[in-house]
């Protein structure tokens, strides 16, 4: 069977057994703060397992990108390494949610991979939960073990510990045993040599898991504790490549054609061979995998970036890129040019990547071509602490250094030192390293309290679409702590006016006040797995009373002007560039609006007046709010609605027009686009290949704006004796001030010619130096002019220049002819950085010539004086 029909087989038995097949969401996650991506199955799920929410069915199937490589889950590292660990993978999954259990979860997974995959039963073993004597002391699961007996052999069954057999998704919320199924794909030699049972869950490359039912029973308390859960669930989830490797009869998930695709490809654009040289297999490897995430993460619309979940896709790329640049000697962009084979492949199950394709490539292409110039840049650097070294170890501090502020590679830093001679000290990295990791571990650090219940049978309800404040009562509470934000509390109402952020706008603010007058701030508004969580420093008094919950109106108003005028926008760039324009994020606040977008090259000026134009122009025309709450999705679409990648929808949808501008969206609007009152663009700028970002504002924001931008224009009629044309009197001054700078320049350099025929009589020749360090009154460029002529009339000149240009500066110039540079290993930039300390400063450059600054300039004697030593 091919990678196809063996997904289409697995969707095809659960849909026989009544189970409903959704497609797979987002990997990047919307609603969950503790998650970067989706990484397992599980995880779009979570609301129902945490009682926040109803799924449509109780039995439901499905396959899920996931994406492990950050936190618990991480298995970055493994991968290339070994034959079955990757980033992006699918987990095919069947999910019971207070429907069927035990018996029919493993009586299923028996019948689908023994007699509709015709898995040999003699290849697999099982695992059940042993139990556990520690604080939770859970007894063995004797009822997984007991349906196990009815389909395989007790000697097959195998009793697991809690890291193998009892599932968590984190420190808190629901869990419970499972039971592993592991397949056993060596060679009869290999398996009469050693008992396959003693390779289970023991990293074995063809003794592997491939699917784990968990039986979701209990929930873990923020103190540790268990209690059980109002219904227990199902969750499985079964590796879809690994299920690749077994069904093809292949020894690697990448021999299955889940891979080879890809693997050809890099094949003949690398013009090198798989399975010839095991560093060339695992960059090889390592790229096919990458790329799967990374163009699956895009798509998603995750783009790299230098933060959070963008961090990590940009970790990833450059993984890539460094294991083609070290080991298949590629020095340009290639990896962007899989994209193509990618989306062939994988695009009839998973459409974003076709429709995505060219902003993937796009992206990658330039992530690629920037990474790339870093590590040249990181190879010239690492070159200079070479030079600069006395010794044949390489401090671990200098390689952090490359690695954190230049993204230099440790490993490639370590590769080239080896074949240079040098050795690393890998120990003074990993310190650094942890150092690191601590500071940033103690930044985001949180401790987040149980929730305590104070009403268990209220459903939370939004009404903030019509009402601003409403009386509330609190259902329950729990204290968060962190680092950032110290205590704070998070309140969930009975029902609620407050908007939570969500959509690209964030979440409304106000206040909760009793029925003394007693106020409370909410300072925030989230949604978490599908519940409204409100923010405020301090517990509220009387908690089991009613409240009057009250939006701050003034803050939810402008916020609802940036977020009517971004799908006007959206409806403008569409008009005015073309309708391959697709919005690819949006941040909407109370003071502006920013709007993320596809396009292929910066607007012009013409372009962004004709957008304003366009907005404007439907803001005049009084365009009414029409609003559909509970429309039927299909029914959304075929009525022009724009849905956009990445969102979660439902079958019910809410859709907002404004005129011809129809789009799903859960966000709060004016009523009418007059409110608005005017849209001023006041940026447009590259986010990445083929996506632009647009700043704007709205209504107050705009009149601050010209208030300010006039107030600004009678400050500059006054400075020009308030002239009738500014505009000609500051031409008039910028003319005059190029002619002033002309002569000045022509002065300065008259000045450095008298100063090099007089200064040449002060270098002194020492041990065959041509040595000169003495005081200048020159600025910077004027001292670089004298140095380098100098330097075309003397050999092994040494010339270290001091200026002070005030009282409160320094400036320090060091030049060295490049053959002592050789022959006597100098290097200007050592001396500069080592002296700058004098001037209570620092600096750098090239070995040849590098400058320095500081803020002492009564240390300049002291550095001409020791100048000398450098020579002697």
């Amino acid at each position: 069977m091919n990678s196809q029909e063996i997904r289409a087989t697995f969707l095809e038995f659960f849909k026989s057994k009544q189970h409903l097949i959704v497609p797979s969401a987002s990997m990047v996650t919307k609603d969950d703060p503790t998650l970067l991506f989706v990484n397992s199955g599980m995880a779009p799920f979570k609301e129902y397992f945490l009682g926040n929410g109803t799924p449509k069915k109780s039995r439901i199937a499905d396959t899920q990108k996931c994406l492990r490589v950050s936190g618990k889950h991480n298995d970055l590292e493994e991968v290339g390494y070994d034959t079955y660990h990757h980033t992006l993978f699918e987990m095919l999954g069947n999910w019971s949610f207070g429907d069927y259990f035990k018996k029919e979860a493993i009586a299923w997974a028996w019948e689908l991979l023994t007699e509709v995959y015709k898995i040999d039963k003699d290849i697999l073993y099982v695992t059940v939960f042993e139990g556990s004597n520690d604080g939770d002391n859970l007894e063995m699961d004797t009822e997984a073990y007991n349906i196990w007996k009815q389909y395989i052999t007790e000697d097959r069954i195998l009793k697991g510990n809690k890291k193998d057999n009892f599932w968590e998704m984190g420190d808190q919320g629901p869990c419970g045993p499972c039971s592993e199924i592991h397949v056993d794909i060596r060679t009869p030699e290999e398996k009469a040599k050693v008992d396959g049972k003693t390779l289970v869950n023991e990293d074995h490359p063809q003794v592997v898991e491939i699917w784990n039912l968990v039986f979701m029973q209990y929930n873990r308390k923020a103190n540790g504790t268990l209690e059980n859960l109002p219904n227990k669930h199902i969750d499985t989830g079964m590796g879809f490549e690994r299920l690749c490797m077994v069904l093809q009869d292949v020894k690697s998930n990448y021999d299955t054609d889940v891979f080879t695709p890809i693997i050809r490809e890099i094949e003949t654009i690398t013009n090198t061979k798989y399975r010839v040289d095991e560093k060339q297999d695992i960059a090889i490897r390592v790229i096919s995998d990458h790329v799967r995430a990374v163009a699956f993460s895009i798509a998603d619309g995750q783009l790299p970036s230098n933060t959070g979940a963008g961090y990590v896709i940009r970790r990833i790329l450059r993984r890539a890129v460094r294991y083609g640049f070290t080991f298949l000697d590629k020095k340009e962009p290639f990896i962007f040019r899989l994209v193509d084979i990618l989306s062939k492949k994988m695009g009839q199950a998973f459409p974003e990547l076709k429709a995505q394709k060219q902003l993937i490539e796009n992206v990658i292409k330039e992530e690629e071509t920037s990474f790339l110039r870093t590590l040249e840049q990181g190879l010239l650097l690492l070159d200079g602490i070479i030079d600069a070294s006395k010794t044949k170890e390489i401090s671990g501090k200098k390689a952090f250094e490359l690695y954190d502020t230049y993204g230099f590679p440790i490993d490639l830093t370590a590769l080239i030192l080896s074949e240079k001679g040098f050795t690393l000290d890998e120990k003074g990295f990993e310190e650094e390293l942890q150092k690191q990791k601590n500071r940033s571990r103690a930044a985001s650090e949180t401790s987040t309290e149980d929730w305590t219940i104070l009403l268990d049978d209220e459903e939370e309800e939004f009404i903030g679409y019509d009402n601003l404040e409403a009386n509330i009562k609190i259902t329950k509470y729990r204290k968060v702590t962190s680092k950032k934000d110290g205590e704070m509390y998070q309140l969930v109402f009975n029902l609620t006016p407050f908007y939570p952020e969500g959509g690209g706008q964030v979440g409304d603010k106000g206040y909760l006040e009793d029925k003394n007058g007693d106020v409370n701030y909410i300072t925030d508004t989230k949604k978490e797995n599908n519940v409204i969580i409100h923010f405020t420093k301090n517990l509220p008094n009387h908690l089991n009373e009613t409240f009057k919950a009250v939006v701050d109106e003034k803050q939810r108003f402008r916020t609802e002007c940036n977020h009517t005028a971004t799908h006007l926008l959206h409806q403008a760039l569409r008009e005015v560039l073309g309708t391959h324009v697709e919005q690819k994020g949006s941040a909407v606040h109370s003071k502006y609006l920013r709007f993320d977008f596809s396009h292929f090259s910066k607007l012009t000026v013409e372009e962004l007046r004709d957008v304003e134009n366009f907005v404007n122009a439907r803001i005049a025309g009084k365009l009414p709010l029409e609003e559909k709450r509970n429309i039927p999705m299909q029914q959304a679409i075929e009525e022009g609605a724009m849905a956009l990648f990445g969102e979660k929808y439902g079958d019910t949808v809410r859709a907002i027009k404004f005129g011809k501008s129809i789009e799903l969206c859960g966000g709060t609007h004016v009523e009418n686009t007059a409110d608005i009152w005017h849209f001023k663009i006041k940026s447009e700028s590259a986010v990445a290949a083929g996506i632009r970002r647009i700043e704007a504002i709205t209504n107050d924001a705009v009149k601050d704006f010209y208030f300010d931008n006039n107030r600004t224009l009678y400050e500059v009629k006054d400075l020009l004796n308030n002239t009738k044309n500014p505009v000609k009197a500051v031409q008039s001054l910028q003319e005059e001030n190029a002619s002033l700078k002309k002569q000045v320049e022509q002065l300065l350099k008259e000045k450095a010619s008298n100063l090099s025929k007089d200064i040449e009589n002060e270098i002194q020749e020492i041990n065959g130096v041509h040595f000169l360090a003495t005081k200048v009154d020159l600025d910077a460029g004027g001292i670089k002019d004298l140095a380098f002529s100098l330097g075309s009339k003397y050999q092994n000149l040494f010339v270290l220049f001091a200026s002070a240009p005030n009282k409160e500066k320094a400036l320090l110039t060091c030049y060295i002819s490049k053959d002592l540079v050789a022959s006597r290993n100098y290097n200007a930039g050592q001396v500069v950085r080592e002296l700058g300390k004098l001037i209570h400063g620092g600096g750098g450059g090239q070995p040849f010539f590098a400058s320095a600054g500081g803020r002492n300039p009564g240390g300049i004697p002291k550095v001409l004086e020791k100048a000398k030593d450098y020579i002697n």
